[in-house]
């Protein structure tokens, strides 16, 4: 557990070793809400991170993305 401080425009700075463990960093996006009393900040994957990293819920072969997409050109 950190203690933080708020500064000015209630900027939080988030420790290095969080910020880290989440693969958050400048520019990444936040979901902030209120529960029971308590801040919680839950991370928003990128697009592209969710597409290189993220689960693959379909498969495919290059030949088929190719057939595919020639049989669309037709």
């Amino acid at each position: 557990m950190r203690v933080v401080k708020v500064s000015k425009k209630n900027t939080v700075y988030i420790p290095k070793e969080i910020a880290d463990a989440l693969g958050i960093g400048e520019g990444s996006l936040l979901e902030l809400r209120v529960e029971g009393g308590t801040l919680v900040a839950v991370p928003i994957p990128s697009p592209l991170k969710l597409a290189l990293e993220g689960p693959k819920f379909a498969k495919t072969t290059v030949e088929e993305f190719e057939r595919g997409s020639e049989e669309g050109q037709s």
